[in-house]
């Protein structure tokens, strides 16, 4: 990673004041705590709630499950079961349908892994309630891949922001062409840009 971090700096060095400040990068590094289909389950209950209400729901869907997030376990609950744990229609859907693809084999999530990012992206937003964005964060933290460049992320335009002293946000379309410098290490730029909003 000490190598990555250097061709970042060259690449750009504005960003050797936050990569100095911050510890190393650990995408890639760490183990996933779950399997492919739990993370994605978790990521489907945890959007656009706080951490503690996603923690509570998931534990409620877990117990329903009989302290299990399979696709096995989940396909067996009703909507209503699932609406009754607090997970809205949208989610209860995507989570029914999450299931559904798994054990009909429309998702291979043993093979999933060896897929490219563009072939997993097709595969997995073809859920309900599975978007770029979760797709991205998938790739990133959960497969550990280095080559994504989530330019759809608020923290991460605003860190781009924050690294290069800009006073407005940069737009979507503007930062994405600047990954290009980036090239096989995207992610982890994406990483800094999310240190330097914390760090203020």
């Amino acid at each position: 990673m000490l190598a990555i971090t250097k061709k970042i700096i060259k690449a750009d060095p504005a960003f050797k004041p936050i990569i100095k400040n911050s510890p190393i990068c650990t995408i890639g590094k760490k183990r996933p705590k779950h399997g492919h289909f739990e993370t994605l389950v978790e990521s489907i209950l945890s959007q656009l709630i706080s951490t503690k209400a996603a923690d509570t729901i998931t534990a409620r869907v877990r117990e329903l499950g009989k302290g299990e997030l399979t696709p096995e376990s989940l396909s067996r609950l009703s909507h209503e079961k699932l609406r009754s744990a607090g997970l809205t229609n949208v989610k209860t859907r995507a989570i029914t349908e999450l299931a559904e693809a798994s054990l009909s084999g429309q998702i291979n999530f043993k093979s999933l892994s060896r897929l490219s990012n563009e072939e997993i992206s097709k595969e997995l937003i073809k859920i309900t309630g599975i978007g770029r964005w979760t797709v991205e964060m998938f790739l990133i933290f959960h497969l550990g891949r280095l080559d994504v460049w989530p330019v759809g992320d608020l923290a991460v335009r605003k860190g781009w922001q924050m690294v290069h002293g800009k006073k407005t946000e940069i737009e979507a379309k503007k930062l994405d062409p600047l990954g290009e410098a980036f090239d096989g290490f995207q992610s982890v730029v994406a990483w800094y840009c999310w240190r330097a909003t914390d760090t203020k």
